[in-house]
């Protein structure tokens, strides 16, 4: 999908408050043919709910997403034979559409599983929390330093060979912690808090590192809001300590559906991206994985992140109003949906119009009652029968040259 460049920052003789997000400097890491941080746009991301053993069924979920949008898509692979049909879904992508970034979801005692698909995906991503599981004991009252250290050396000795194969392949790993399947003895020194979610990361960043590996995104998620952002804004403060500068994906896990579900992803990743946090997203709805891309979008381009749309602004209409501004602001839309990066404003009446729309490149102002005035910018252009509204801010876009068919 076409991103277009922010615009800079506009200097005066007097220093303007700073409108700009400025992201945190990271690492770019390369998931195929995409690139996570380093400065680049933020990379939006989905995952398939088909089987993965149903390779035809996959591969049309996976062609679907990318086709609307999402840049990278996440497969389920809960076993060796899920392992093996991701590989055939990878070939049959390639040859009847083309290669798409696919990243592997291993959980549970995941080693031989990860071995396995790390030889078709170009990502791995994995639970720290899972991956080497725990067996919780009810009467456990304590974990003493040599059981900590123990298990440790049993993360390391089952992560080694993963991490190996993925630098020698030049590929990728997500570490993503979960809130809500933290390891038992990180729950135990920690507790269920966003502390323990940052050691548990690090633990298997500084494995990682040790064999100089460090084409590592991270992503910390919880389906509680203030838990997901302190965890992240916690990473963020123990990695700048560290010297560590990973990139980090986001998400509220188990968001829910509906108008909540989209309040919450965009509460938790929206406030994080505001203070420059983060370098992909994934909104997780209970819903269609196509409905998380639009929303995706909507939440980058509502911060000046990413430009993918038309951008509009409209009145929340009031007694001045001269026209029917929901059913007109319908209208252009559904006719200027299809274009990209323009700012177009609709507004009911002269009174705070001009003024509040004065960054849009279009104007659609109900100056007197049955007429419209179209304008560029600042400027009016013309005036117009409301009847020729939306057809005279057609012809005015295509006499600029902006115009592209649907």
């Amino acid at each position: 999908m076409q991103t277009l460049p922010v615009p800079t920052q506009p200097t005066s003789d007097q220093t303007p408050v700073d409108t700009m997000i400025h992201r945190r400097k990271t690492r770019p890491v390369q998931v195929g043919t995409v690139t996570i941080g380093g400065g680049h746009p933020v990379v939006v991301q989905s995952m398939i709910n088909e089987d993965t053993m149903d390779i035809d069924g996959a591969t049309a979920a996976v062609r679907r997403l990318h086709e609307i949008g999402c840049e990278i898509v996440r497969v389920t692979v809960p076993s060796v034979g899920h392992a093996t049909a991701v590989g055939k879904i990878k070939q049959k992508l390639a040859e009847t559409y083309q290669p798409v970034p696919l990243v592997a979801d291993v959980h549970h005692n995941g080693m031989k599983i990860a071995l396995e698909v790390a030889k078709y995906v170009d990502k791995v991503r994995i639970n720290p929390g899972l991956y080497v599981f725990e067996k919780p004991k009810s009467d456990r009252t304590e974990y003493t330093q040599s059981e900590f250290d123990e298990i440790g050396d049993k993360i390391r000795q089952t992560l080694e060979p993963l991490v190996v194969s993925l630098r020698d392949q030049g590929k990728a790993m997500r570490i993503g912690v979960n809130h809500g399947s933290l390891a038992e003895r990180m729950l135990f020194t920690y507790g269920d808090t966003p502390e323990g979610m940052v050691e548990s990361a690090l633990e298997f960043i500084k494995i990682c590192e040790s064999l100089d590996f460090q084409n590592i995104v991270i992503s910390l998620k919880a389906s509680r809001v203030p838990v997901m952002v302190a965890a992240n804004r916690l990473m963020v403060k123990r990695m700048d300590e560290l010297g560590m500068d990973y990139p980090l994906h986001l998400g509220v896990t188990e968001a829910g559906d509906g108008e909540y579900g989209r309040i919450k992803s965009t509460a938790g990743i929206g406030t994080l991206l505001a203070g420059g946090i983060g370098d992909t997203i994934r909104v997780s709805l209970t819903e269609a994985p196509e409905k998380e891309i639009p929303v995706c979008y909507s939440i980058l381009q509502a911060l000046g992140l990413r430009k993918t749309m038309v951008e509009y602004v409209a009145c929340p209409s009031c007694g001045r109003t001269l026209f029917n501004l929901e059913e007109v602001l319908h209208q252009v839309r559904e006719a200027t949906k299809h274009l990209t990066g323009l700012d177009i404003a609709v507004m009911g009446c002269i009174v705070n119009g001009p003024g509040e729309m004065a960054d849009a490149d279009y104007g659609y102002v109900g100056k007197q009652p049955g007429f419209i005035s179209l304008y560029r910018g600042r400027e009016e252009i013309k005036k117009v029968p409301e009847t020729q509204g939306v057809e005279e801010l057609i012809n005015l876009i295509k006499a600029d040259g902006r115009w592209v068919d649907p």
